[in-house]
């Protein structure tokens, strides 16, 4: 499994090289944010993302099409290749692996949020107690934060209203959700590591097999 982060000062220079390898559809969907700095930050994830398809599949970047899922899950047709992609105010990751459904998301640990608040609404009591406990409870909540979304990234689900059925705070996350499409998308159990990355990025991945192991690149 390859994972590719990169902060979005790093990469600005490429804003206009990037914006020329998108697609209509990819273009359409940059145009609909109301905000400069969110039409750049989708223009360097989704050209960053074009540019390393193309390498791994040595084809123009510009050229590689895209199949979505029934909850808009990017994928490539007949091809062994899975990626998926997060991004955060000022970073963006790409995780990619090899016939293995993967999940992967990012978050700033300089992000403001009410984390005892949230956890309340989202978490679930076990994972409630482990915030309280932790030495930064800031910082466990948005490891465990991350971890959902991972796993709701791999299932192909994406978004579910009821995080509490969502428990993710060991290695192997089993989940207790009756949510129709999860359970025909998801795979009975996900494996789920979280990194440190950069000055101030938290990253999970998961996946329903544990890699053999993770290579982080900077892209």
């Amino acid at each position: 499994m390859h994972l590719w982060y990169a902060p979005l000062p790093s990469i600005r220079e490429r804003l206009a090289s990037y914006a020329e390898l998108l697609d209509p559809v990819e273009q359409d969907r940059m145009q609909r944010f109301r905000f400069e700095v969110d039409r750049e930050r989708f223009i360097l994830g989704h050209g960053l993302l074009r540019t390393l398809l193309g390498r791994y599949l040595d084809r123009d970047a510009s050229l590689i099409r895209m199949a979505r899922g029934p909850f808009g899950k990017p994928y490539l047709e007949r091809k062994s290749l899975r990626f998926n992609l997060s991004d955060t105010k000022d970073a963006v990751i790409i995780a990619f692996a090899t016939e293995l459904e993967l999940g992967a998301d990012i978050e700033t640990m300089t992000r403001d949020v009410d984390h005892r608040a949230v956890s309340e609404h989202y978490f679930t009591a076990p994972e409630i107690h482990g915030i309280g406990l932790a030495a930064d409870p800031k910082r466990r909540f948005l490891e465990l934060w991350t971890r959902k979304e991972a796993v709701l990234k791999a299932s192909g689900v994406g978004i579910m209203e009821d995080l509490r059925v969502l428990r993710v705070d060991g290695d192997r996350n089993s989940m207790l959700i009756d949510h129709e499409a999860f359970v025909e998308l998801a795979a009975p159990q996900y494996h789920v590591r979280t990194w440190h990355v950069g000055e101030h990025h938290l990253v999970s991945l998961a996946s329903p097999e544990a890699p053999v192991a993770v290579d982080v690149f900077l892209a």
